[in-house]
């Protein structure tokens, strides 16, 4: 494929960066992913072809190293890449200020939004005895479970052998809308998100949580 033939950086940047998924690749790995599955997981919809063809073009311009770990390749931002986050970072802003919020009209992935959750855990705020919620979401029969024990959180398909006090269920739309912050998290309940539970983990649920990182950016027009 041709270049776009000027000496500008910022064509020379795009023309190597600006295919489809690469910033997210770029996301998952400033978020802490090492391995190809784990990157996978934040994008399930990127074909594990086209997963490896934006690692190779980021290992290519030096933004990625590739090393072997204990249990197979890993991926590492290099300083290079790391300067990536500005730009993350800036679409991150501008898409939350200026895209349209309307949550029920995404075509929505559960496993993103319940990654960002593990991710975005307060550890040190988790109950003393360990727990698993377990959340009905999406397609019925394919539920997922986070682990939560202080200092540990998990995102598991299968639960990990831990009491489940906290069921969460309803329309995954709900809690895509309160986690980014388009709406509160009793709102979030009044459009049919479902916390089923002992009260007062009810209520301590959002507590236990750093919601989405630009979830304080307001919308531009409201």
């Amino acid at each position: 494929m041709a270049g776009y033939g000027q000496f500008c950086a910022v064509a020379r940047a795009q023309d190597l960066l600006g295919g489809r998924w690469t910033l997210l690749v770029v996301r998952e790995l400033l978020c802490g992913s090492r391995r190809f599955s784990d990157i996978h997981r934040g994008v399930p919809r990127i074909s594990r072809t086209m997963l490896s063809a934006r690692l190779q073009t980021l290992l290519s311009v030096g933004a990625v190293t590739r090393t072997e770990g204990a249990h197979g390749p890993e991926y590492a931002l290099t300083e290079s890449g790391h300067e990536l986050a500005e730009i993350v970072g800036a679409f991150g802003r501008w898409g939350q200020r200026w895209l349209p919020r309307h949550a029920r009209n995404e075509d929505l992935d559960p496993e993103p939004v319940l990654l960002d959750m593990q991710r975005r855990t307060r550890l040190n705020e988790l109950p003393s005895r360990p727990l698993v919620i377990r959340f009905d979401l999406g397609k019925p029969g394919n539920p997922r479970f986070l682990m939560l024990r202080r200092g540990e959180a998990s995102l598991c398909s299968q639960n990990p052998g831990f009491p489940e006090p906290l069921r969460i269920h309803g329309p995954l739309a709900a809690l895509v809308g309160w986690w980014r912050g388009d709406i509160t998290y009793l709102q979030a309940q009044r459009v049919g998100l479902r916390i089923e539970g002992a009260r007062h983990l009810v209520r301590s649920f959002p507590t236990w949580f750093d919601r989405y990182l630009f979830a304080e950016i307001a919308p531009a027009h409201v």
